[in-house]
């Protein structure tokens, strides 16, 4: 392995892809194995062992998911101004550990220790690995995008063995004659602490690849002075544990919370903007404008944490194509497996349209992205159609509707990745990237909101009843989504004008 490398020497690699990229790779997939393997089960775990009803669940689950992304601005902007990328991912990657552990050795009594530790370590770890990603490339290189689409790939190949594995191991639906039936959602929470020990020393292992990236923004200041920034940070952010545990549990601090981030990160952009260019501040109004959207998207897909998972453990049959799996598993891993079937392909069809010269514009994929997360929603909503009489219905059609929102992802998530490592400055970079996280937590906590809603109106139904309350909130986020798309795609030219030379 060559170390010691600039960047220029880095970014002027042969092929699609630089070799770097398949390091982050992995170390991306463990960490993500471990996320969505804890994400999959939570709404699950809310109703069935702490006895929540599906209101309060789908509220927790958001305010839950919501803190996890709001950390990760305030974890971009220590390892903008202290830590840097490689030191904050790594104590995001230790806090993460012992967070998984907390919840595998005691889920029930200790759960929202676990998820208070998991919460800060997210924070550090996500949005810099994403930044290291972005600065493989040099401006203007058109192999970005495929770089993030393949990225990605990674990212839910993790998702989608974690997706499956914990919750069909916590239902009892996979492996059940090794694991003793009283300690399953413990062996549940225990894989995502195995793997989340595998992408730390993955990291660790191959970091020295790459070069300069990632390290501290203090090596012009004395040792001892940064070593007394870098500290004060660790402390802090194990002093700041204990209060996230206590807003986690308590919601409507949640909504507190929620209502004062947002607009203080757009004030602190507001005020990093004076220190660029014109050009510069009119490709990070651009950049606003992604952001913005992407809360409208995730909104509506993360109701695969809440609603939908609620969705799949009451209404939906056992089997796909003849083959029996576990309903839950199956929402949750179905559109990472077809992320990772299609991703590359994705990729090359954005490639090959660029040397045609007729590939769309950011804007216009991220309004594509909408049109087909509206579809996959109306086809969430057909599944009413094919209910029996106990309130079940086909798990065949819920996977395709799946499908279908995976190619709305494609146009999204990846590319809104790699717009936000375009538009933003190098010295604003994680602050952007954790912006655009931010806007994922407000995602997460508008979809505990709506689920919660979803969730209330079928209070006290049958099975039956319930099933076609949920296929109707569906059909009405499938509207929204559609005209969510249909106003990004008449807006673009502005956006464009924004975005500059940025394509």
């Amino acid at each position: 392995m060559e170390t010691n490398q600039t960047i220029e020497q880095i970014q002027n690699f042969k092929g699609k892809y630089p070799k770097q990229l398949w390091y982050l790779f992995f170390s991306e997939m463990w960490e993500r194995f471990s996320f969505y393997g804890m994400r999959g089960m939570l709404a699950v775990f809310m109703v069935s062992q702490l006895k929540m009803d599906e209101t309060t669940a789908n509220l927790q689950y958001g305010a839950t998911q919501a803190w996890v992304y709001a950390f990760t601005f305030i974890g971009g902007l220590f390892a903008d101004k202290i830590l840097g990328l490689r030191r904050s991912l790594f104590w995001g990657g230790l806090l993460m550990i012992v967070g998984s552990i907390i919840l595998a050795v005691s889920p029930k009594e200790l759960f929202f220790t676990g998820i208070g530790f998991t919460i800060v370590g997210t924070g550090f770890f996500k949005p810099n690995i994403s930044s290291m990603v972005g600065q493989l490339y040099k401006d203007g290189d058109s192999r970005r995008d495929a770089g993030f689409s393949l990225f990605y790939a990674g990212v839910n190949l993790g998702a989608l063995i974690g997706g499956y594995i914990c919750i069909a191991v916590a239902n009892g639906n996979l492996w059940a004659g090794l694991v003793p039936e009283n300690l399953r959602w413990n062996y549940a929470f225990g894989f995502a602490s195995i793997v989340m020990i595998v992408s730390l020393l993955t990291f660790t292992q191959t970091q020295k690849s790459l070069g300069e990236i990632g390290l501290s923004p203090l090596q012009h200041i004395e040792i001892s002075k940064r070593k007394i920034f870098e500290i004060a940070t660790y402390i802090g952010s194990l002093a700041i544990i204990p209060v996230i545990i206590m807003m986690v549990a308590n919601t409507k601090y949640t909504d507190y919370f929620m209502m004062i981030i947002g607009p203080a990160s757009i004030v602190y952009l507001f005020y990093e903007m004076k220190n660029f260019s014109k050009s510069e501040n009119l490709k990070l109004l651009g950049a606003l404008v992604f952001i913005v959207f992407s809360i409208f998207f995730w909104a509506f897909f993360e109701q695969s944490g809440g609603s939908l998972s609620l969705f799949a453990a009451n209404n939906l049959n056992n089997t796909v194509l003849g083959i029996k799996l576990d309903p839950n598993g199956v929402n949750n891993s179905a559109n990472s497996l077809f992320v990772i079937v299609f991703a590359a392909l994705v990729g090359m069809v954005w490639l090959w349209m660029a040397k045609k010269k007729i590939e769309p514009n950011t804007v216009v994929k991220f309004g594509l992205g909408f049109l087909f997360l509206a579809g996959g929603f109306y086809v969430f909503y057909l599944t009413k159609n094919y209910a029996d009489a106990s309130g079940k219905t086909s798990l065949d059609l819920f996977t395709f509707g799946w499908f279908v929102i995976t190619f709305g992802e494609l146009c999204l998530s990846p590319i809104g990745m790699s717009a936000m490592t375009k538009l933003s400055p190098q010295k604003t970079q994680a602050v952007i990237m954790g912006m655009w996280f931010l806007a994922s937590a407000y995602g997460q906590y508008f979809a505990g909101l709506l689920g919660a809603n979803i969730a209330e109106a079928a209070e006290n139904a049958t099975n039956l009843e319930k099933l076609n309350t949920y296929a109707d909130g569906y059909e009405q986020l499938a509207i929204y989504a559609l005209v969510a798309g249909a106003v990004l795609i008449v807006i673009s030219p502005l956006v464009r004008k924004l975005m500059q030379d940025v394509k």
